[in-house]
């Protein structure tokens, strides 16, 4: 397959939701855009009939998938020049009746499977001098919300991550940017969550209202994934991308309030923060 004029996209979780709204534009737009999924099915035909996109099988959480799309893209189209990591998934209880084998396969796809992807990724980038590195996080990876700990945690350790990278491929000409959508009218409040349900009555009001309510807005969200790609699409055309893009009024809102919310407390409590250290004397 020869590459066309134009970047080149690698997008992971494309069967749905932003993975596959961001893969139908930018394949429309022209670019070089290779388009994956565990299931190979799920987006054969968002490839059909374009010379210019490419679909692979992957699955985040076995690196020796990882390995194979990443080689693949790299043989079809040359580079990769822009990574979208978009797999992952949500999972819902309260912290105590969290089920392990449902947090650490969380982590997995959502934590573990992104940072090996990047992994794979980044050599291609660091040769060409160029690159960026767009990671879907959530609103949830700059505030916790009750009945979403686990799934907070998993964005919160990538968004921190994403600071590290930015300083380590920054100077090399690659960006890092993390998407943090609010509510938005994905599958991800649907099919695709995950949730143990909440039993016990001290949480009745917290985590397990939570729950219900986000089951209960799911398919009526104000968010339009539609919008939200050409926003990316949008972002990697700009010299100077940001390092955060909140998605979303109800998302903008919230994120700038807690921000706020937290800067105050930190200034409240300076004086002991700073009496911590030792004295200049010593």
């Amino acid at each position: 397959m020869a590459a066309q004029s134009g970047p080149v996209w690698f997008i992971s979780g494309c069967s749905t939701g932003f993975g596959r709204e961001l893969a139908q534009q930018t394949i429309a737009r022209g670019f070089n855009v290779v388009v994956t999924a565990r299931n190979l099915s799920a987006v054969a035909d968002l490839v059909e009939g374009h010379d210019n996109a490419l679909a692979v099988a992957l699955d985040v959480t076995q690196q020796a998938s990882i390995d194979q799309a990443v080689q693949a893209a790299i043989g079809a189209f040359g580079t990769i020049d822009v990574l979208v990591n978009n797999a992952g998934y949500g999972y819902q209880s309260s912290i105590e009746e969290g089920v392990e084998s449902e947090i650490r396969a969380q982590f997995d796809a959502n934590v573990f499977g992104l940072f090996a992807l990047t992994r794979a990724v980044l050599p291609a980038m660091r040769q060409a001098r160029r690159g960026h590195v767009i990671n879907i996080t959530s609103v949830a990876g700059l505030i916790g919300f009750a009945s979403s700990g686990y799934y907070a945690a998993s964005k919160h350790a990538v968004e921190g991550w994403s600071d590290a990278l930015a300083q380590e491929a920054g100077p090399l000409g690659i960006h890092v940017t993390c998407v943090e959508p609010g509510p938005f009218r994905t599958d991800w409040a649907g099919r695709s969550l995950h949730q143990t349900p909440s039993t016990l009555p001290d949480y009745a009001e917290t985590a397990a209202a939570r729950m219900k309510a986000t089951a209960d807005y799911s398919g009526t969200q104000k968010g339009d994934p539609a919008r939200a790609a050409a926003a990316m699409i949008a972002i990697t055309e700009h010299d100077h991308p940001p390092r955060h893009l909140v998605m979303g009024a109800w998302g903008h809102d919230a994120v700038t309030s807690k921000l706020k919310e937290r800067l105050a407390e930190i200034e409240a409590w300076k004086q002991t923060s700073v009496e911590t250290d030792f004295p200049e004397s010593q």
